[in-house]
């Protein structure tokens, strides 16, 4: 089942090299605003073209509504929308057929679907598949526009490249400064030392990998539900759904593991007429709901499977051992464009959460 939500509940269609890809929505309420410009700018920073540090499959990724819009709001019914795949080349994965690629989902894909499954491109596993993602949340950002909340992502690190002076900055600043280079950190000075080590990476004919930084201010306190629906399962269950995840953390994360409570623990005091915490290790989250302090999420993305490096497999038909070395066009990290995905498909865990709990009318 390709869909997530419950009272705002997407489902995603298509595959990396059919004809298109894109999204169903249900549950928007009627009326509500969409910003088909708002929608494509989204667009515009996963999609590869223009960018120097990205595969060189040129999709312009121009959005088509084909239901849903009316007069640029919602008319209560089913939403769809969906972009062109214009830029497909089978041939490369012709000889892969029954060779599993290291890294890629071919091989259980491959037991569980059976020898037809369209699996050029990666199929259905692709990132490919998070344009609906992201036309998803930037719609959900209409939604939450009413209630104060703001999401921001960027590029914590790229291999052992990470960011420094940024603690402090705002979410506006954060937009601000991680917009003014390709791989979108807030850290000028690392983001010269970024798109270096993205560079050596693949003039080695190889891949790097990286951590996404969600942050999200405006949450209103108790959004999120009990136990197995809580703030931080559901923001983890549709964070996994990104191709390249393999870890989130909230707040301190793993490096709570190493602390003690009284390190841990978030003090409570009065600011005005409002309650908030000195410090901020739980990320914004506390038995799963919002606490009203910013939301913090940390996304770990591998480095990037299709490598032009020699590497061994084998084929799934004559089980001969088999030198496998992948041609095409991929990045050599997928992090800069992942930081898009993560900030929208955020927002619409966020707007899905507020529907059902009585945030959102």
């Amino acid at each position: 089942m390709m869909s997530l939500g419950q009272r705002l509940q997407m489902t995603v269609f298509g595959t990396s090299h059919g004809p298109e890809v894109g999204v169903e929505i249900v549950g928007l309420p009627a009326g509500c605003p969409i910003d088909v410009e708002a929608i494509q700018r989204q667009l515009d920073r996963r999609r590869p073209v223009g960018r120097r540090l990205a595969t060189k499959r040129q999709e312009e990724d121009q959005l088509q509504v084909d239901r849903g819009l009316v007069d640029g709001r919602s008319d209560g019914g089913p939403f769809r929308a969906h972009v062109d795949n214009e830029d497909v080349r089978r041939q490369p994965y012709d000889p892969l057929r029954n060779v599993p690629r290291p890294g890629h989902a071919d091989f259980p894909a491959r037991v569980r679907y059976g020898p037809d499954a369209d699996l050029s491109g990666g199929g259905i596993f692709s990132g490919r598949m998070t344009v609906g993602l992201v036309i998803a949340g930037a719609i959900a950002r209409g939604l939450l526009a009413s209630t104060g909340v703001d999401v921001v992502a960027f590029t914590r690190s790229i291999g052992p490249v990470e960011v420094e002076g940024v603690a402090d900055l705002s979410l506006s600043e954060l937009r601000a400064r991680a917009a003014t280079n390709e791989v979108e950190t807030p850290d000028g000075g690392a983001a010269s030392r970024m798109e270096e080590a993205i560079r050596a990476a693949r003039r080695e004919g190889d891949s790097l990998g990286g951590v996404v930084e969600v942050h999200a201010d405006g949450l209103p306190v108790g959004l999120g539900e009990p136990f197995f629906d809580s703030l931080e399962s559901t923001l983890a269950h549709a964070y996994f759904s990104i191709p390249a995840v393999k870890a989130v953390e909230f707040g301190e994360g793993f490096r709570a593991a190493r602390l003690r409570g009284s390190e841990h623990n978030d003090e409570f005091v009065w600011d005005g007429n409002r309650v908030r915490t000195r410090t901020n290790h739980a990320g914004g989250i506390l038995g799963g709901l919002a606490t009203g302090m910013p939301l913090v999420a940390r996304l770990a993305v591998k480095p990037t499977s299709s490598i032009a490096r020699p590497q061994r497999s084998v084929d799934l038909v004559s089980h001969a051992a088999v030198d496998l070395t992948v041609t095409g066009r991929h990045d050599p990290c997928i992090v800069p464009r992942a930081v898009g995905v993560a900030e929208n498909l955020t927002a619409f865990v966020l707007a899905d959460l507020a529907l059902r709990g009585g945030f959102l009318a």
